[in-house]
């Protein structure tokens, strides 16, 4: 599929036009300069042509801030492997030093370019937009991606310039597992996606909340196909003071929701704190499949006994919910990582697992005839059929005469005994009792 990355000075409406493009509120936009970071993907209709936008973070130099030299190199990138470059600059403010020094990056790179001039929502501003012929790049595109003014004619004029599509990549192309890499802030998440990716993906510094987005990317490599995505850091709510913050949040949230398998990542010599419970809890509620990575593992002192205790500690936090792999890794050394992404996929085939209700019910009837359900106020509860659900993660009904009596010890047995015959490690499971 073509590719389309939207370049330019920082706070000049890059991110609302992606957002304008894909058709949903996927990168991050406030009016302070420099909020977006890494590379984000997504993908534009139009008049029947599919297309992928990269939104990238703003170019700049001898500037203060600590991750100019990083977003420069992102900016590179992206222009790199695009097939075309939509370059944005500003009416109001004209042509200043960074726009000439893009200009002359993108004409170096001999990449088709498409100039838009944004915030032109006025018709009188569409005066200030002549002097951005001076630049040489061609025609001058007046929009307003914050009203969507002049959109239209852009991507026109973008599929026009295009590359012929040989084969459309959508066109059978089976559903893959999205893989959410969460946790709390600096704990190695954007740097287990740059080792597992092998390549400068997302932008990693000492800082705490670096990254900002929710950053997806297609991995296929040694076996494995799926979209791994980096998010940012979640804090405690009482500790998130600024809107930015919390923007990433709510989108380390939303990922999680729209994941299958999540990789939470915990620092080894803090060990499970609260709010790494608090994450935790947070998959579980939405039912998806867990990884337990503990990174840094590198730094901790241990004996032949460490990781055994290590491991024991942390599935006490985690009960009931502790049938789940955990990876003990040294990102920065590349310790175990691809132990990480098969652990990932192990979860994902156990989560995707359906089992045939005549299969289910000839492990399960004799083990609940064996150890019935307890009697309640002289009532015997007799369970005749059990069947998986029709939904995501894993799911059972057990149709009895009087399920208002099944309590959730019961319901425990029933989940263990699940697991012990099928395997659904790394996964929550849900018993429904039903009447029959």
């Amino acid at each position: 599929m073509s590719l389309v990355a939207i370049v330019g000075r920082p706070n000049v409406g890059k991110s609302t036009l992606f957002n304008r493009l894909v058709g949903m509120r996927q990168a991050i936009v406030d009016e302070t300069a420099g909020v977006t970071r890494d590379r984000h993907y997504g993908k534009c209709e139009w008049c029947g042509h599919e297309f992928s936008v990269v939104d990238t973070g703003g170019y700049t130099y001898n500037s203060d801030d600590i991750f100019e030299e990083a977003i420069r190199k992102q900016v590179v990138i992206a222009i790199e492997e695009a097939d075309l470059v939509l370059f944005m600059t500003e009416a109001a403010t004209g042509i200043t030093d960074y726009d000439d020094e893009i200009a002359a990056l993108l004409r170096k790179s001999g990449k088709p370019v498409i100039l838009a001039v944004n915030k032109v929502d006025t018709g009188e501003k569409i005066y200030d937009t002549y002097q951005f012929y001076s630049l040489g790049l061609g025609d001058v595109w007046s929009i307003s991606a914050a009203t969507g003014g002049g959109t239209g004619d852009l991507l026109d004029e973008i599929v026009k310039r295009l590359p012929e599509d040989t084969a459309p990549e959508s066109d059978g192309h089976p559903e893959l597992p999205h893989i959410a890499i969460v946790g709390k802030p600096n704990v190695g998440k954007s740097s287990l996606a740059n080792a597992l990716l092998g390549t400068e993906r997302n932008i990693v510094t000492p800082l705490a909340g670096t990254t900002r987005d929710a950053v997806s990317t297609y991995y296929n490599k040694f076996g494995h196909e799926m979209i791994l995505v980096d998010t940012a850091g979640m804090r405690r709510k009482s500790k998130v003071h600024e809107d930015l913050e919390f923007y990433s949040v709510m989108r380390s949230i939303r990922a999680i929701e729209h994941s299958d398998v999540c990789i939470l990542m915990i620092d080894a010599q803090c060990g499970m704190e609260s709010q790494d419970m608090n994450i935790f809890n947070l998959i579980s509620r939405n039912r998806k499949g867990c990884v337990l990575v503990v990174n840094k593992w590198d730094a901790v002192e241990k004996d032949s006994n460490t990781m055994k205790l290590y491991t024991e500690s942390l599935k006490a936090r985690l009960a009931p919910f502790n049938d789940i792999p955990i990876i003990f890794t040294s990102v920065i050394n590349k310790q175990r990582i691809m132990d990480v992404l098969d652990a990932a996929q192990k979860v994902y085939e156990n989560y995707s697992r359906k089992i045939p209700t005549s299969v289910l019910n000839d492990e399960m009837l004799p083990e609940i005839e064996n150890y019935p359900p307890p009697a309640w106020k002289g009532k015997y509860v007799k369970i005749k059929y059990a069947t998986q659900l029709p939904t995501r993660s894993p799911s059972f009904a057990f149709f009895c005469n009087l399920p208002q009596y099944v309590k959730d010890p019961y319901k425990r047995f029933l989940e263990n005994r699940l697991r012990s015959k099928f395997d659904f490690s790394g996964c929550p499971v849900q018993i429904f009792m039903r009447q029959k």
